[in-house]
């Protein structure tokens, strides 16, 4: 178990411009399935890239905590192997602290033919179905009774089955995928998500043996197979990363270079960035942000108010319309942010308006920005990770000092944020809140 720290902030002096080049780290959301996705092999596993961050860390305790062996064996390396795996019960105190607790579902289900798992925990940003999993998991033959916990069993063997997902659910997509790799027969699954985290966990379940085909696309055919071998694999690039240091570095009139870019991960979100006025270079695994630019809202034809507007890949991503608030906020025009995902996910805006941002909440999904503003430095509390990014990024260009509290919220999904943007410039202090 992890030991429990004091509460954190980050204490950030802003208007100063960064330079230099900074990495991106692997992707979160395609490292915490893959991790899951270990239990189903009956070798070890050894996966590099992996971002040690709060909600990585978690996931390893969990998987430990079902009698496997999973330990950190170098900065960013993880070894998995599940052959003391003698658990199906999920740590209710572990489960509550991560929504991707219950990608062990699936695993559980295919290796021990039992699982139970505690309502999950993460980020509040709205309501977050689970019945897509339930529903996917129950085609393929699991018996499932909801009480306190999810209590689920398959007296029969999972089978092979067509799923159609009535939403484009990423975590109902990975545990459909990762139940079905082992189970007998053919597993068609309709409306899939199909992220880039999502391609990730089919190509990594593939280079263990499964076979999976349609990867990229939204229709996954999954032939089960008796058993996945152990191996080695590189967690992808975190393009969501990428995307806030690219907001990041518009709004502070800096100059940096972004290492480590799948550049075809990058062309709905640098789309989107495009009408808020930011320019890159796109190389063929870096990306610049060049300084120097005048931020201005690209109006829709007939100098229409143009709007940026989230949705199931390969639209923009929804863990970037925070960002793209934040950036709203210094470029001139007006612009629509449209969160159709969550309807919590832009309730943290009141923070943005406290600092001098010019923002109209027109409902729980919509806002109108309107800028450029002056923002001014304040005391601010983070509710999740992807408003605690925001929230930096504001900090970052505002004038004078800011406070961010409850920053473990940042460090659930950033690695070592405070430290990489001061190696690029960044007048930036984690002190004990």
């Amino acid at each position: 178990m992890s030991v429990a720290t004091a509460p954190q902030a980050l204490v950030i002096e802003g208007g100063n411009p960064l330079n230099g080049r900074i990495r991106a780290s692997g992707n979160k959301n395609g490292a915490l399935p893959i991790l899951a996705a270990c239990l189903l092999a009956d070798e070890a596993v050894t996966l590099s890239n992996v971002p040690r961050i709060r909600d990585v860390e978690t996931m390893i305790e969990l998987i430990a905590a079902l009698g496997a062996s999973a330990e950190w064996i170098g900065a960013n390396e993880v070894r998995i192997d599940s052959g003391g795996l003698n658990s199906y019960e999920l740590d209710a105190a572990l489960a509550e602290r991560i929504r991707a607790s219950f990608l062990l579902a699936g695993p559980l289900l295919a290796r021990l033919g039992r699982a139970s798992v505690p309502p999950p925990g993460g980020d509040v940003i709205g309501r977050r179905r689970l019945d897509p999993h339930i529903h996917a998991l129950e085609r393929l033959g699991a018996h499932i009774e909801i009480e306190s916990r999810y209590e689920m069993r398959t007296p029969d063997g999972l089978r092979g089955a067509e799923i159609f997902l009535d939403e484009a659910s990423v975590m109902a997509t990975e545990n459909a995928v990762m139940a079905a790799v082992l189970a007998p027969g053919e597993t068609v699954v309709g409306n899939a998500a199909c992220e880039p985290h999502v391609q990730d966990l089919c190509r990594f379940l593939v280079s263990l043996g499964a076979e999976i085909t349609g990867i990229e696309s939204n229709v996954l055919r999954i032939h089960g197979v008796e058993r996945l071998h152990g191996g080695e694999w590189v967690i992808g690039p975190e393009h969501i990363e990428v995307g806030s240091f690219i907001g990041l570095a518009a709004v502070t009139n800096s100059d940096l270079t972004i290492e480590a870019v799948e550049p075809k991960d990058m062309v709905s979100i640098l789309a989107s960035f495009a009408r808020l006025g930011i320019e890159v270079e796109l190389g063929d695994d870096w990306l610049r942000v060049p300084p120097h630019q005048e931020l201005v809202i690209q109006n829709d034809l007939g100098d229409q108010v143009p709007k940026i507007e989230d949705g199931p890949w390969p639209a923009f991503p929804a863990d970037l319309t925070s960002i793209a608030v934040a950036v709203a906020t210094q470029a001139w025009g007006t612009i629509l942010v449209f969160e159709k995902m969550f309807e919590n996910r832009l309730f943290f805006v009141d923070k943005l308006v406290s600092m001098g941002a010019r923002i109209i909440v027109c409902d729980p999904h919509r806002v109108v920005v309107s800028g450029p503003s002056r923002l001014y430095g304040q005391r601010l509390t983070s509710p999740d990770i992807r408003a605690g990014m925001a929230m930096l990024i504001a900090a970052l260009c505002a004038n004078g000092q800011s406070v961010i509290g409850n920053v473990a919220e940042i460090d659930r999904g950033y690695e070592r944020i405070d430290e990489r943007l001061r190696a690029v410039g960044a007048q930036i202090e984690r002190v004990d809140a």
